[in-house]
């Protein structure tokens, strides 16, 4: 097979006509764009997510009413591009299923089943796929829908699974290229896949740009493309400093460091999935496909030592206090396994003798993990050896760039911009390419603003 291109649509992508039509014809004008990877339409996973809570909280009444918005959504987005979708049917059969499964669920006293909403929640991106698949052969495209879940092969972790690279690649040689092989291009799902058993998997939540990635790295790819409703990457979000410049090339330790710490773009594991191979990752506009983008690659013809600043909001910070610390072997190790065995990955750690504050983004943890302050298992086996406090909605600031750590005077400079804005936390140190703080919700923008301007100057 010649190499070729995998393209991923956002939800905003698939959310209108117009982002439906423009992305028919960003792939005409492409044509080796021949793997589509397309997310849920924008708003409709937080539909499915609401229509869970409301049938494991028994209202009926609101559940009938979220279900019917996901339907009207979806005939009216087929209706506005002029074309019948005949998987619509099933999948619209499958959400009533699935609503019957959670009210007998409910019944027993279930609130929460992860596996039961990975499920409902691969609706969203099985619906998309299925209207944009008739979208291009409306076009002319010999197109055809292919289920995802037979090739993207994941553990059982529900919520938020772990893809499985070399089945994935195995399943892909022989399952996805014949089909490639077959037609003229392919429209999958993106965020979904399914463990041994056969049983539906979500990646977490942004995993649609996860999925293009795993997928072009067994398919050794040219490229993967990100088409979204930013024409790439900036050096910090324009709505916050609107100074904000695109970036036209990226590093890979870039803007892995951007994705991690708040830059919406890219998903962190994108990053990952693409490094292993090199496979060169393109960010563009599905609304302005022709005013350029940002191309991510494995070295970057500059390399600054600030390229862009990042904000990642709703913050959980923990903090563990214990004497029992005070010169104590295992006992960092006991606390982090608590964390691990309730599947919580940690971001930032700042220690003293006696106490540490860490840092949790709830956000990225996947639909199967609870907020803290709701985790009672979580927070009696943590006071079991410690006092515990928790302290939500912070947002973390971050200096992303190279040389960091090893420039005199980034602290300095980072610390005066800050000004008399609170710190509660802050790392340095532990890698060359970020600077960051934990601060009140309520100055973050301002100090976004003020590291932009001292690092990266004002464009007016």
């Amino acid at each position: 097979m010649s190499r070729l291109k995998v393209a991923k649509f956002g939800g905003t992508s698939m959310g209108s006509a117009e982002a439906l039509l423009n992305a028919a014809r960003i792939l005409r004008d492409d044509p080796t764009a021949r793997l589509v990877v397309v997310s849920a339409t924008s708003g409709t996973t937080n539909l499915l997510l609401n229509l869970a809570e409301n049938e494991f909280a028994g209202n009926d009444a609101k559940a009938d009413e979220l279900a019917a918005r996901i339907r009207h959504r979806h005939e009216e987005l087929a209706a506005r591009v002029g074309v019948q979708v005949p998987a619509y049917g099933p999948l619209f059969e499958e959400i009533e299923f699935m609503r019957r499964i959670m009210r007998d669920a409910a019944a027993t006293g279930v609130r929460h089943n992860p596996r039961i909403l990975d499920q409902l929640l691969s609706l969203g991106e099985r619906l998309s796929s299925e209207l944009f698949t008739c979208v291009l052969r409306s076009g002319g495209r010999q197109a055809a829908c292919f289920d995802v879940r037979r090739v993207l092969r994941t553990d059982a972790r529900f919520g938020r699974a772990e893809p499985q690279i070399e089945v994935i690649a195995a399943l892909t040689a022989e399952l996805l290229e014949p089909e490639l092989d077959k037609n003229e291009i392919l429209v999958t799902q993106g965020f979904i896949g399914s463990s041994d058993s056969g049983t539906t998997t979500t990646l977490g939540r942004g995993g649609s740009d996860y999925s293009a990635a795993l997928l072009g790295e067994a398919l050794r790819a040219e490229a993967v493309q990100i088409w979204t409703d930013v024409p790439g990457v900036f050096t910090m979000d324009p709505n916050v400093v609107p100074d904000a410049r695109l970036i036209s090339e990226l590093s890979f330790s870039e803007a892995a460091e951007l994705a991690n710490f708040g830059a919406k773009v890219l998903h962190p594991s994108t990053l990952v999935a693409a490094m292993r191979t090199g496979v060169p990752v393109y960010v563009g506009s599905t609304f302005q496909a022709n005013v350029g983008g940002t191309w991510v690659r494995r070295e970057s013809s500059d390399s600054p030592m600030v390229r862009a600043i990042a904000l990642r909001r709703k913050q959980t910070l923990i903090t563990v206090n214990s004497l029992g610390m005070l010169n104590a072997q295992g006992y960092l190790a006991r606390m982090f396994q608590v964390l691990a065995d309730h599947n919580l990955s940690v971001d930032l750690v700042t220690t003293s003798e006696v106490s540490v504050a860490l840092t949790i983004d709830i956000a990225s943890q996947g639909s199967g993990v609870r907020p803290i302050l709701e985790n009672k298992e979580l927070l009696e086996e943590l006071r079991s050896f410690a006092e515990i406090t928790i302290e939500e909605d912070y947002t973390l600031v971050s200096v992303i760039g190279n040389r960091i750590a090893s420039t005199p005077g980034v602290g300095l400079r980072a610390l005066r911009s800050i000004g008399a804005n609170n710190i509660r936390l802050l790392c340095h140190g532990a890698s060359d390419h970020n600077f960051c703080f934990l601060v009140e919700p309520n100055a973050a923008n301002e100090i976004a603003l003020s590291l932009h301007q001292e690092f990266l100057g004002s464009m007016q």
